[in-house]
Order: C-alpha cells, then structure tokens, then sequence
C-alpha cells in the first residue's frame, strides 16, 4: 500500500455526490484553521468558558438555550482555535502516519498497524485537548459542563434530538446528491482506498477503526467545534450566526474544497442538534452514527 497519507479525521464526513444511495455513505474519515498564534496566545489557550445556564434567570433565544450573555474574548477564541488547528491538528492528523513510519524505518506501513496508529493519534489529539481546556482555561474549564442540563433545556430530551437530527441529515444528504447529480452529472468513486484497505485486513483494524472513528472523532470534534467554538460564538452573537461560523470552521479544517458543502450542511445539523437541546450527548450521537454509516458502507461495499 502507497504510504501517502491521508487526513486521519476529515473523510468520514465528506459525503459524495452519487446516484447510487449507498455510495452516500462511503468516504473515508474527518478536522480545524484560523489565525496562527503567539507565544502570548499559547498561554491562554482555551480559556474562553462559555457555559450554558444554570439558573431560570440566564437568558437564551428561544431555539438555543446556550447562554448569551457570558463573559468571552473572542479574540483569545479564535487564537486559541489557531493553536489547535496548526501546532496539534494538522502536525497530528495530517503528519502522524508519516512521521510513525519514519520512526518505525517502514517505507510503507501494513494496514493493521496503521489502524492502530490512527487510533492512538486520535487519542493522543483527544488528551491533548482535554488537557489544555481543563489546565490552560481562565477560571478552571469545566468539561461536563458540556453534557449538563439545565434548567431551559431539562424538557428538551438530546435522544430524540439525536434521531431527529441523524434522520435530518441523512435525508439532506439523499437530497443534496440527488440534485448535484442531476445539475452536474457524472459521478466518482466514493470508496476511500486508505480505509477500505484497512477494514479489508481483518477484525483488529475493523474494530480500531470503529473506536477511532466512531467514538474518539466524535467526541474530538465536538468538543472542538461545537463544546468550545460554537457555544463561545454563541454567547457573544444570535445562534444562526454562531451556527453558521461553526460549520464553515468545521468545513473549512477538512482541507476538503470538493466536498466544503457537504460539510457545512454536516457541521449546521450538528451545531443546531447542541443549541437546541444545550447537552454535547446529542451532536456526538448525530456524529458516530454517521461515521459509524460511512465504515459499515465501505466495508460491504
């Protein structure tokens, strides 16, 4: 197998456009950008706390109960969204394989260790940014916070926003394909080589795979895109906005301008699921079902 590398995070949710409904799920696995940061912003990073209400009294918008009136400097944000994205994410997700084979003295890499490389990456990636928004946060971030309900959003249950939105989803997929079909015409292969090698080589990359893809992503990049970024946009501008910002963020980290719509469809579906319920459960089940969708497809394709 040629060890050019692939994103480790952004294929599984670059939907493809195709007439055949099962090749809608079929891509390989997904991830961050802005602004580069300073030593300055290093220090400070992740400390912008955007946290949901915790009282009757804390105002929201109706749709969204995350809080909009806590106290956030954007500008430490979005330098703080600068020093994941280019001295963790893309070193990481982007170099990790590479730089494992070099370590290694492998010219190309079998698939099974390559699923178990890219397994530790993503919880190497994970810890790390953990570890920055629980150390590096002013005042001390609290990451359950995240998952908490409060009082506006008790009667909003994150299950059925989860099927809602996965049901959503997919048929905007369905639709979106369908008509980019139509208006453009022709289709592409939709199965990822790197990943249908890996899955192909047995049930040890099968099952590293799906602890990567379905379980460590999801909750990667939720706690990202929607826990840190969307809910600090969130409490300084109306939720459309901050929704909206969020998915093209979200897009935009893919590295994947073919697929740049799709994903901001992918990033609005999930940063309304969070809004709408305030509880991080609801978006990260949206999430692994369809990465989760995306393996099983590729792997009986």
């Amino acid at each position: 197998m040629n060890n050019t590398i692939s994103p480790i995070h952004g294929p599984l949710l670059q939907c493809i456009f195709s007439t055949n409904v099962q090749k809608y799920f079929t891509t390989l696995p997904f991830n961050c950008n802005i602004l580069t940061t300073t030593t300055s912003s290093r220090a400070s990073s992740f400390k912008c706390r955007s946290i949901k209400h915790e009282n009757t009294s804390e105002s929201h918008q109706g749709f969204s109960v995350l809080k909009t009136n806590t106290q956030c400097d954007i500008g430490s944000m979005w330098s703080s969204m600068g020093f994941y994205v280019f001295s963790i994410h893309i070193p990481l997700s982007f170099g990790g394989l590479s730089a494992a084979a070099k370590i290694l003295r492998q010219a190309v890499l079998v698939p099974q260790v390559e699923a178990l490389l890219v397994l530790a990456i993503q919880t190497l990636e994970l810890s790390i940014v953990l570890l920055l928004l629980k150390y590096h946060g002013k005042p001390q971030y609290d990451l359950p916070d995240f998952f908490r309900a409060n009082k506006s959003s008790k009667e909003r249950s994150w299950l059925l926003a989860s099927a809602v939105g996965f049901g959503f989803l997919l048929s905007l997929v369905f639709i979106t394909s369908y008509i980019a079909d139509r208006w453009i015409g022709g289709t592409k292969d939709v199965n990822n080589p790197f990943l249908k090698e890996i899955l192909s080589s047995g049930s040890t990359s099968v099952t590293a795979c799906t602890f990567a893809y379905c379980i460590i992503t999801p909750l990667l990049e939720e706690v990202v895109y929607r826990g840190f970024l969307l809910t600090s946009l969130a409490s300084k501008m109306k939720w459309p906005q901050a929704v909206a910002i969020s998915s093209i963020v979200f897009s935009v980290a893919h590295l994947s301008g073919e697929n740049f719509l799709q994903l901001v469809i992918v990033g609005f579906v999930l940063g309304c699921s969070y809004c709408w319920t305030g509880n991080l459960s609801s978006s990260i089940a949206i999430h692994s079902l369809y990465n989760a969708l995306i393996l099983f497809s590729t792997f009986m394709s």
